[in-house]
């Protein structure tokens, strides 16, 4: 077998603006899975300059499965962004201390939680994802996307904020995929299989 090594990262020959992406993040804060890709126009660093308002002692995490297609771009805002919302000012006094130190004593910055993005999900150019979303498995973001909300599995979405287009399959045959979950092959079975995952014929791989 001849697959593809999860842990080179840069797997294009000759080529440094696609990696493997969990072989360029440092952030223990980002997680990402096998083979998932970032395609960059100018520089594979940017992705984590891409994940805004990521601050440690929020402690938020940007977490991504396997086999995804992340396009140049893509911004990623995390729960650092948050203001409040539900008082009668939304300005944080408290950062710049001195005699406003305490404007927050007994009281939080919301958060959203974890940033969870599925397995074999492609996210296109320019799209942006807020705080706290779940992305689901085979799930595809059109380019220029705002998503502000969760997208279950297998669904197109796009706009500002992003809509459902359509679903990618029957709800049967979601089921059905989600129940598979090919992304958790042996890479043997995956790389034997790969002119049927890029078929339409979903019962030759069931």
């Amino acid at each position: 077998m001849n697959a593809p090594d999860k842990n080179n990262p840069f797997p294009l020959e000759n080529y440094d603006r696609l990696c493997f992406l969990k072989n360029i993040v440092k952030n223990p804060n980002i997680l990402v899975g096998d083979y998932t890709y970032y395609d960059d126009f100018e520089d594979v660093a940017n992705f984590e300059k891409n994940v805004k308002y990521h601050f440690d002692f929020v402690g938020d995490k940007l977490i991504i499965g396997k086999f995804c297609m992340i396009a140049s771009n893509v911004t990623f805002i995390m729960n650092g962004a948050n203001h409040l919302s539900s008082s009668v000012s939304s300005y944080p006094f408290a950062i710049f201390g001195k005699d406003w130190s305490h404007a927050m004593d007994g009281k939080s910055y919301p958060t959203k939680g974890n940033t969870v993005i599925g397995n074999d999900v492609w996210i296109g150019y320019n799209a942006t994802l807020m705080p706290g979303i779940t992305i689901g498995d085979g799930a595809i973001i059109a380019s220029n996307s705002t998503v502000t909300k969760d997208v279950t599995p297998y669904s197109i979405v796009g706009g500002n904020p992003a809509e459902l287009i359509r679903k990618r399959f029957s709800e049967a045959d979601i089921a059905k995929l989600l129940e598979l979950k090919w992304w958790d092959w042996p890479i043997e079975k995956i790389t034997a299989n790969v002119q049927n995952l890029t078929g339409d014929k979903l019962n030759e791989l069931l």
